[in-house]
């Protein structure tokens, strides 16, 4: 049995093996003869949203009757960028990548805490309206801590969380605005999504949506802002192929419909998974690159419902042990994947060739895979069935070649 204390340090390892990543990739990146090969800014931001009612919690099925329909949040950020002299900051100009620590309410500390989120995050302009003004992305991935979370020992009914630890997952669009050679002022949309990824249950997860406006100090201006030269681009816009394997691992709770007619059971314990991805990319430039992608993934609770004894319910349901190869899923996946300097984004289409009886055959996968060198990555994903039903994270390790 794998108890709550030892999921919320699996939550927290992620956001450790993301930053150390980042602080050692950064460092990495650093001529020891030339202090202009970073851009560094610290900064603050503000986000109110609105908390769309996902589930019933959220609606007002609550110990006080209270609907929450809304969110608001102040983040400190320290970020850097890519020396417009070296190679990585002339082929992805005005690129960033930081460490940002928010503090979230929801107007509603007695139902669901003021969580604190740790996250690293990274944007890039989309198109350049002037010299000082850009429109551009940026999405963010951590933890969020100190939820008031649902208890079992407890009347606590929250639906929404389980944990007090969660993952913070953020994607927004923003206007990037140069006031001064040291100021930068930013503007824009958010949406913001916190789960546990399946780890336990419930997990009706809480979505916010909202606006961000924000402001930043750059400790050291650049001075120059070279071109870069023509065959440099042409390399790097290049198409090639890329080969990605990917191994991770999870822990997941599960719902099995069994009886006549079927009855959704929650599964006493947490089931383990263990995946293998083998995936050939084609770069069609230095952002993107597109491809197929062999799924194969082990799930010890799939496959369960024939394996029912029948009769047997709640915390005392029973199952005989179904073979291995029932609990195998085998499928093959469309993928696109955002190719910048220490960090991917890969979101994939999929559908099971092999598929355990009562599984999604459609699914889902989005990934963030953070590069240790030129080589070797750390994966951390989530995979859905259907865009609806949460399935398992997907943690690990992969190989580029």
């Amino acid at each position: 049995m794998i108890t709550r204390l030892n999921m919320n340090r699996m939550l927290v390892s992620i956001m450790m093996l993301l930053t150390g990543c980042l602080a050692a990739v950064a460092s990495d990146t650093i001529p020891p003869a030339s202090p202009r090969s970073l851009q560094w800014r610290v900064g603050v931001e503000m986000n109110p949203a609105w908390v769309p009612g996902t589930n019933g919690f959220l609606k007002g099925e609550n110990a006080e009757g209270k609907s929450i329909r809304s969110t608001f949040s102040g983040d400190i950020r320290a970020d850097f960028s890519f020396g417009p002299s070296t190679r990585k900051g002339m082929l992805y100009r005005d690129l960033y990548q930081g460490i940002g620590l928010g503090v979230n309410t929801f107007f509603s500390n007695s139902l669901l805490g003021t969580p604190v989120s740790v996250y690293v995050y990274q944007g890039a302009p989309i198109v350049y309206v002037n010299d000082r003004l850009w429109l551009g992305y940026e999405w963010q991935f951590g933890v969020a801590c100190g939820w008031k979370h649902f208890c079992r020992e407890t009347a606590d009914d929250n639906a929404a969380v389980s944990t007090c630890i969660t993952a913070h997952i953020g994607l927004g669009l923003k206007f990037q605005y140069s006031l001064s050679e040291r100021w930068q002022m930013s503007a824009g949309l958010s949406a913001n999504h916190y789960s546990n990824g399946n780890i336990s249950w419930p997990n009706e997860g809480v979505n916010a949506i909202g606006a961000t406006v924000g402001i930043a100090y750059i400790i050291n201006p650049r001075q120059e802002d070279p071109v870069p030269d023509k065959s440099m681009l042409e390399e790097a816009d290049k198409g090639r192929w890329f080969y990605d394997i990917t191994v991770y691992g999870s822990i997941r709770k599960r719902v099995v419909f069994v009886g006549d007619p079927p009855d959704p059971q929650l599964c006493p314990g947490k089931f383990g998974v263990a995946g293998l991805q083998f995936s050939p990319m084609r770069s069609l430039n230095r952002w993107v690159a597109v491809g197929p992608s062999l799924d194969l993934q082990w799930d010890e609770s799939a496959g369960l419902a024939p394996y029912w004894a029948d009769g047997t319910t709640g915390d005392m349901i029973r199952f005989r042990k179904p073979p291995f190869g029932k609990r195998i899923s085998a499928g093959l996946s469309a993928h696109a994947e955002l190719t910048v300097p220490i960090f991917s984004v890969n979101a994939g289409i999929g559908y099971d060739i092999i598929n355990p009886k009562g599984n999604k055959a459609f699914y889902q996968l989005l990934t963030l895979k953070t590069f240790v060198n030129r080589c070797v990555y750390l994966n951390i994903g989530y995979r859905l069935g259907s865009f609806k039903e949460p399935q398992n994270l997907m943690l690990g390790i992969g190989v580029r070649m």
